[in-house]
């Protein structure tokens, strides 16, 4: 990390030794956890149809420190406030839904399931200075920390159940993936997620970020294509617009809807031609003509729920975005010429603004604003209905952009500015565990 968030970073992880001890943490053996947000630059509702992302992780995010019990509670306690909770690792663990206590559980209960050996919970202290709720995959976060928690606590790289279905860092990102939503991985059978039906982008670019590079990765399954690294200089400034999306709450319908149409897609397609593809990538790279059969699948395959029109401004945003926009977005980053890269995002977000239709006032605002200002690049991204937008600009100016963007921003939409964020990050380290 840079000098200045080390140092904060450093202090964040004083405040939870601080805070396990007033929980009354027993055990003297402490270990740590840094679990970073991310940002998506390109691969807006991608992962979960199979296709490919253009990732980064930024220096803010989850500084923990654990302590290991000899029983099977789960104490979790978030040191910015007086919210805590506490729960077990076990099958039936529970706790409010709505709540960033629901994460923990959801995490307590998945490993009891598929790892019965483990039995030994933890106490965790956690403090974010990452902004909930913003896009930028906190939730996911604050799973992963529990699970990287429990997993240390429990040594799960011995057992035989993860040494059997758990070969590698990515694959360890998809099974994150399917412990959030839900659905089984391998022999690890699914149980009850949040409620959310996406991939696994998110889990990728966190336990898979790399400090000062852009990750390039496809889905289903995860392979990492390419990596490059961001010139020194320019850095990201990612706006925080002030309002929420969480996936526990209203926003979750939207961003299902998402997911829900690519499944109707896929499905229509497996009928229509006979063929048994996994994802709608699959579905596209089947043959040449594979697109204009997908489009005539699209109109023919309407529902109560979803017109064809729908469906086909979600099938051509997944096409531009994954197979036309982050291929050109790839080269660019290859040759270093970052001038080049604005029209090739602007185009994304246009695509995101009229085919996905999981943009909102305050981010297409940004996105715009930021453009303005003098950004290389610009784009909202995550989930959508709230969130944030990445703006990519020379490290030189960095600190000026970020005070004429928050005082525009603010200016125009008093109230979601109120609650807004601004910061300056270069891409950062991916979770990690000492």
């Amino acid at each position: 990390m840079s000098p200045a968030q080390a140092a904060a970073k450093s202090a964040m992880l004083k405040q939870c030794d601080a805070a396990l001890d007033t929980l009354g943490a027993q055990h003297a053996h402490r270990y740590s956890v840094w679990v970073p947000g991310r940002i998506e630059v390109l691969g807006k509702h991608t992962d979960y149809a199979g296709g490919r992302s253009l990732l980064a992780t930024v220096e803010r995010g989850f500084a923990v420190r654990v302590a290991m019990r000899s029983d099977a509670r789960i104490r979790a306690v978030d040191v910015s406030g007086t919210h805590s909770c506490e729960t077990a690792l076990d099958i039936h663990a529970t706790c409010p839904t709505g709540h960033w206590s629901n994460y923990v559980a959801t995490v307590a209960r998945r490993l009891a399931r598929n790892f019965p050996s483990a039995r030994r919970g933890v106490d965790l202290a956690f403090a974010s200075d990452l902004p909930i709720a913003a896009g930028m995959s906190s939730s996911s976060a604050l799973m992963i920390a529990v699970f990287v928690a429990l997993a240390k606590s429990n040594d799960l790289r011995s057992s035989e159940e993860f040494r059997r279905a758990i070969f590698s860092r990515e694959e360890l990102a998809s099974y994150l993936g399917a412990v959030e939503n839900g659905e089984s991985f391998r022999s690890l059978e699914g149980d009850a997620g949040v409620g959310t039906f996406g991939g696994s982008q998110d889990h990728t670019a966190i336990m898979c970020g790399k400090a000062g590079s852009i990750v390039q990765y496809s889905f289903g399954p995860i392979r990492r294509e390419a990596a490059y690294e961001l010139p020194a200089t320019h850095v990201f400034v990612v706006a925080a617009c002030g309002v929420l999306a969480e996936k526990t709450a209203g926003a979750r319908d939207g961003y299902n809807r998402a997911a829900l149409m690519v499944r109707h897609l896929l499905a229509s397609w497996n009928v229509r031609t006979g063929r048994t593809d996994a994802t709608l990538a699959d579905a596209v790279r089947s043959s040449a003509n594979a697109p204009e059969e997908l489009r005539r699948t699209a109109q023919a395959s309407p529902t109560p729920d979803y017109s064809a029109e729908a469906l086909g401004h979600r099938l051509e945003q997944f096409l531009l975005e994954s197979f036309e926009l982050i291929p050109q977005a790839a080269a660019i980053l290859a040759r270093g010429a970052l001038t080049e890269l604005g029209p090739v995002v602007d185009r994304s977000q246009r695509a995101s603004e009229l085919w996905l239709g999981n943009q909102i006032p305050e981010t297409i605002t940004l996105a715009r604003m930021a453009r303005e200002l003098g950004a290389t690049a610009a784009s909202a991204f995550g989930a959508g209905f709230g969130g944030s937008v990445w703006a990519l600009i020379p490290l030189s100016g960095a600190t000026d952009f970020e005070a004429a963007w928050a005082k525009e921003y603010r200016a125009t939409f008093p109230e979601a500015g109120a609650r807004a964020a601004f910061f300056v990050s270069p891409p950062g380290p991916g979770a990690h565990q000492w």
